[in-house]
C-alpha cells in the first residue's frame, strides 16, 4: 500500500531496541539495549525477522581471519520488514519485506555494468564494521560506538542497511527460511549454476558438507551431474547429503589413501570440477589436485579460518586445470535473488532440510556453540 503523504514527511528518530553485542574475540553475545540512528540518505532501517548463522560470522567473531573490531554486532544472512527510509529512497516503503545482502550492488559502477562480475565497487564487501555512505556507525551504547559486521548486522531487532544492500522479496515468501538465501544457499546453488557452470553428465567432488557445500550438491543434481562426490570427515553427514544429491561419501579418516588419488581412482582421472567449502585453504589445494587434467575447475568459496595464502605446485595449472573463487555464488544481488526466491515458491529448489535448528533471539549464544562445534547446518535465529 503507498504511504500517505503524512507518512512520507514523517521523519524517523533514533530508536532503543536490544542487540547481541560481541565485546571481545570469542566472547559470549551480550544482549543489550543499543540506540540506533534514523536512516541516513539511501539507507533503509529494517525490522529483522529471522536470522541465521553463517559460518564466516563464527569465524570474524573468533577474528581468526581478520581484524578485531568489537565492541560489534554480527549477522548478515538475515530477512525483515522495513520499518523507515531515508531521504532519496525510492524502491523501498514502509512495510516492504527484504532480504538483507552483505555485498550490495549500485548498478552503475564498472563491475555492476559490465555483466562479468559481481564485486560492486560501491557496495562490496565491507570490512572495517562501519557504513559504507560515511564510515560511521549507526549502533551506539550510551553515546558510544558499536561496530557492523558486513554492513548488515542482523543479530538485532532493528538494523540499518544501505538501499543497495537490500533486495526487496515477495510478501507470502516465508521470512524463517528464504533468510538462508542472502548468504549460504545462494552462494551454494550459484557456485555450481554460475561461476562453474556445471555441465550435463560431469563428475563433481565437494569438500565440506554444510549448507554451502548441500547447496553446491543440489545444483549439480539439477544440472544432471553424473557423479557427485560429498568429502567430509563427520559420517553422521552422509544421510542428509544423500538427499541432496551427493551419490559417493569420503571420510578422510577412513583411508590412508591421499583423497586426490581416491577421487581420481574412482573417476577415472579426476572431476571435471571441484568445490571447497571449508574455509581451508589447505583444501583447496587438495580440491586442485582432485581435478582432471586438461579442464577441471576449481571453485573455492570457503573464508579462510586462518592461514590466507593459497600454495599450489605449478605444474597442476601447466597440465590446464583452473583455479577460482565465487563471492555469493556470482550472483548480482539485486537483480537476481529475487529469482532464487521464486523458484522457492515454485519448490524447485531445496531450503528448509538445510534448517537444523531453530531458535529464539536470547539463545544466540547456543547458536554459535553449535555452528563452532559442527553440530548444526543452519540455526535460524528468530526475533521477538
Amino acid at each position: 500500500m503507498p504511504l500517505t503523504d503524512s507518512a512520507q514527511n514523517k521523519q524517523p528518530g533514533v530508536i532503543t531496541c536490544k542487540a547481541a553485542v560481541a565485546w571481545g574475540p570469542g566472547e559470549p553475545m551480550v544482549i543489550e539495549e543499543v540506540e540506533l540512528s534514523p536512516p541516513q540518505p539511501m539507507e533503509i532501517r529494517v525490522k529483522v525477522v529471522s536470522t541465521s548463522l553463517c559460518r564466516s560470522d563464527v569465524t570474524a567473531w573468533l577474528s581468526q581471519a581478520q581484524a578485531s573490531i568489537y565492541p560489534r554486532i554480527f549477522g548478515h544472512e538475515a530477512s525483515g520488514i522495513v520499518e523507515s527510509v531515508g531521504q532519496g529512497v525510492t524502491e523501498f516503503e514502509e512495510g516492504d519485506h527484504v532480504l538483507t545482502l552483505f555485498t550490495g550492488e549500485c548498478m552503475s559502477c564498472r563491475h555492476c555494468t559490465s555483466g562479468k562480475s559481481n564485486i560492486c565497487q560501491v557496495l562490496g564487501l565491507e570490512r572495517k564494521g562501519l557504513m559504507h555512505s560515511d564510515q560511521k556507525t549507526r549502533f551506539f551504547i550510551k553515546g558510544k560506538p558499536v561496530y557492523h559486521y558486513c554492513a548488515v548486522s542482523s543479530f538485532s531487532e532493528y538494523t540499518i542497511v544501505h538501499s543497495g544492500c537490500a533486495v526487496k522479496v515477495s510478501p507470502i515468501a516465508p521470512l524463517d527460511k528464504i533468510c538462508l538465501l542472502s548468504c549460504g544457499a545462494a552462494a551454494g546453488l550459484g557456485a555450481a549454476w554460475k561461476v562453474a557452470n556445471i555441465s550435463e553428465g560431469s563428475k563433481v567432488v565437494i569438500f565440506g558438507l554444510g549448507t554451502v557445500g548441500l547447496s553446491v550438491a543440489q545444483g549439480a543434481k539439477m544440472r544432471g551431474a553424473s557423479q557427485i562426490i560429498g568429502v567430509d570427515v563427520m559420517q553422521e553427514k552422509y544421510e542428509k547429503a544423500k538427499a541432496f544429491g551427493v551419490t559417493d561419501f569420503l571420510n578422510p579418516n577412513d583411508t590412508d589413501e591421499p583423497i586426490p588419488q581416491v577421487i581420481k581412482r574412482i573417476t577415472d582421472g579426476g572431476a571435471d570440477y571441484s568445490f571447497e567449502c571449508i574455509g581451508d585453504t589447505g583444501m583447496v589445494t587438495t580440491a586442485l589436485q582432485s581435478c582432471c587434467d586438461g579442464w577441471g575447475l576449481t571453485v573455492t568459496l570457503g573464508v579462510p579460518k586462518l592461514k590466507p595464502e593459497v600454495t599450489a605446485h605449478y605444474g597442476l595449472l601447466l597440465m590446464g586445470r583452473t583455479l577460482t573463487g565465487s563471492l555469493f555464488g556470482g550472483w548480482k544481488p539485486k537483480s537476481e535473488i529475487p529469482s532464487l526466491v521464486e523458484m522457492y515458491l515454485r519448490k524447485e529448489i531445496e531450503i528448509d532440510d538445510l534448517i537444523t535448528h531453530n531458535l529464539p533471539f536470547e539463545d544466540i549464544n547456543t547458536a554459535f556453540d553449535l555452528m563452532k562445534n559442527g553440530a548444526c547446518l543452519r540455526c535460524v535465529i528468530h526475533m521477538p
